[in-house]
């Protein structure tokens, strides 16, 4: 995954914040409350997100609406992935990780493991089930 560029990250930051379709007017407004942006550069550069796979558009009068196919919790979920790649050894870079993060970061980790593990049990169960119906090993 390709780390997003400066105006694409404040284009997807206004979409995520949002939570609905926008315009490039709206996001351009937006930019502008903060620094100056050009209407054509965030219109190209929302073009380019979605011809990556980022945002899908829909035509809505004479302007596109433009929404993010990921949510920002994904888009760091995969950065952390990303980074994790970069090191020669992924347990030291986690362990790394960890100590830097706070008790209530911890327990978020603890429980998402946990529900990891209740996923995968349980796809692992339902596995073994449909394989009993079907006389099939699992």
């Amino acid at each position: 995954m390709r780390w997003l560029g400066n105006l694409e990250a404040e284009i997807m930051d206004c979409l995520w914040k949002w939570g609905r379709p926008a315009t490039v007017r709206e996001v351009v407004d937006d930019i502008n409350t903060r620094r100056p942006a050009a209407y054509t550069t965030v219109m190209t550069v929302a073009s380019i997100l979605h011809g990556k796979g980022w945002l899908t558009r829909q035509k809505q009068g004479q302007a596109w609406l433009y929404t993010p196919v990921r949510s920002r919790e994904a888009y760091a979920a995969a950065l952390m992935e990303d980074a994790l790649g970069a090191s020669e050894d992924r347990r030291v870079a986690l362990a790394h990780f960890v100590e830097r993060m706070s008790d209530d970061e911890v327990a978020a980790l603890r429980e998402a493991l946990r529900d990891a593990d209740r996923d995968i049990d349980g796809a692992s169960d339902r596995s073994t089930d449909r394989a009993a119906d079907h006389d099939v090993e699992p």
